[in-house]
């Protein structure tokens, strides 16, 4: 990085000024230059572009958005919700009917809601209409019993472990278990469900494929960013961080497409934090920017559906608290919800990449993702497109729609943290209205605040938002 310095032109010196002089004078000019330069770099230290004031407020980043074709269509499901069956064990499944609780479920709809987590390990299953237990060998439910959660752990939970081949065997068994049973004969079955795809798990996958990836309709694997016993609120703005999980897809992308090309691959739960979450850090506004770019990446990447563990429980993980209060992550689930359809467009920009240093990676503190605008949304016709940016610099970008999108009215809906506690808040803003439930059955209006057409996005520093650029007749987005 290269700190630019311009300094004014220098006087000329009087003629009658002698040499001694203007020694010393020279000499006070480069001492006072070199306190300057020493103050500005914080013993020396470069400053980032970003943090500098001339520069930053003359960069203008110029995109486009690629309208003919999508490059991903994803499930209309997409964003989906996990309960976890410590709910049952904790006596809260009673909570379930609360009319509040299911005023915020509801909109998060359509999704798939999975019920499962750890404790499904421990549970005993039991179709009392219909034990089907199978004749010389156990029934389905001893296979749904003993093969649920990341199997890559089944040593430290369960004290034995099972290789990738077994497992493949027993979810063709299970299968077949299920199939003559009317309720479940045209059932789903997903899995493995591993864990984060080290070695070993890389290694449990593939065994899993070669015997059974056609008998599952999908392939699932779990995420956690961070460990929640030393995470920081600075740790949600890494880009670093944020990139794990691209890593992750590519890992699984190739052991599935191997075997059978063209599978669906769900992330069936993804935590920000591990041990149930920090109070005030991932309950917090600031948990947001890894939620919001794990949704942009999967669906960049062709991940069908993510599962978002878990929409309601105790800890400080969830999008609903136990008071029932929705969490910034709810919000956030809301608007995507509202504004993102499935079809997955290709963004262009200008001016926001810089050639790295050699054995540098430039991590981009910008991030811009497009989608056709949700159909369902009857306020926008189709053809409309919706971006969502994240902003992780410490200062204020600037965006100009370019090509296809220029002058577009564009509706903006920025999330902004709500009270003191900044990053670390539990309440949000949007555009600058704090966001509440109206009642226990009524959830507020999404107001957006309209923006003239051909006008500069103006992104403020450390914060998210959806911008709907409407009427561009995209052909990607007029059908379904």
């Amino acid at each position: 990085m290269r700190v630019i310095c311009a300094f004014p032109e220098a006087m000329s010196s009087s003629s009658s000024c002698p040499p001694s002089c203007l020694a010393l004078v020279a000499l006070f000019l480069a001492l006072l230059i070199h306190l300057s330069l020493s103050f500005q770099a914080g013993d020396r230290r470069l400053l980032p572009v970003d943090r500098t004031t001339g520069l930053k407020e003359k960069t203008l980043i110029l995109l486009d958005v690629s309208t003919k074709n999508p490059v991903r269509t994803v499930n209309e499901n997409f964003l989906s919700l996990q309960l976890d069956p410590s709910i049952i064990h904790d006596g809260w499944l009673d909570f379930l009917s609360s009319k509040r609780l299911v005023t915020l479920a509801r909109g998060l709809s359509p999704a798939f809601l999975r019920f499962g987590g750890k404790r499904t390990d421990f549970l005993q299953f039991q179709n009392l209409r219909n034990p089907a237990k199978s004749r010389g060998g156990p029934g389905p439910d001893y296979y749904l019993k003993n093969y649920e959660d990341e199997p890559n752990n089944y040593r430290s939970m369960h004290g034995r472990a099972v290789n990738g081949s077994q497992l493949g065997k027993d979810y063709i068994q299970l299968k077949r278990l299920l199939q003559p049973i009317r309720i479940y004969s045209r059932a789903s079955l997903y899995g493995p469900n591993i864990g984060r795809p080290r070695k070993n798990v890389i290694a449990l996958l593939d065994g899993f494929m070669k015997v059974a990836g056609s008998t599952v309709d999908a392939v699932t694997w779990q995420h956690c960013y961070i460990d929640g016993r030393v995470v920081k609120v600075m740790d949600f703005l890494k880009t670093r961080l944020l990139d794990t999980l691209s890593d992750q897809i590519r890992k699984i992308q190739k052991v599935v497409n191997t075997y059978t090309p063209g599978k669906k691959i769900w992330l069936e739960g993804v935590v920000t934090t591990s041990a149930g979450g920090t109070n005030n850090l991932s309950d917090s506004y600031a948990a947001g920017f890894l939620w919001l770019n794990t949704l942009g990446m999967l669906a960049n990447q062709g991940i069908d559906v993510v599962i978002r563990h878990s929409f309601f429980d105790h800890g400080y993980n969830h999008l609903v608290d136990q008071n029932f209060n929705p969490l910034p992550d709810y919000w956030l689930s809301l608007l995507y919800k509202r504004l993102i359809g499935p079809k997955v467009l290709a963004v262009h920009v200008a001016g926001l990449q810089r050639k790295p240093r050699p054995g540098r990676v430039i991590r981009d503190k910008l991030r811009i993702y497009a989608h056709c605008t949700n159909h369902h949304n009857h306020n926008y016709v189709r053809g409309s497109i919706t971006l969502f940016i994240i902003n992780l610099h410490r200062s204020r970008k600037k965006i100009k729609l370019a090509g296809t999108l220029r002058d577009k009215l564009v509706h903006q809906y920025l999330l902004q943290p709500y009270g003191q506690e900044g990053l670390k808040s539990k309440s949000v803003q949007l555009n600058g209205q704090p966001l509440v439930m109206v009642d226990d059955g009524t959830l507020p209006e999404l107001k957006p605040r309209p923006l003239r057409a051909g006008r500069t996005l103006v992104i403020p520093p450390v914060t998210m938002g959806f911008y709907v650029v409407k009427n561009v007749n995209a052909l990607a987005c007029r059908y379904r």
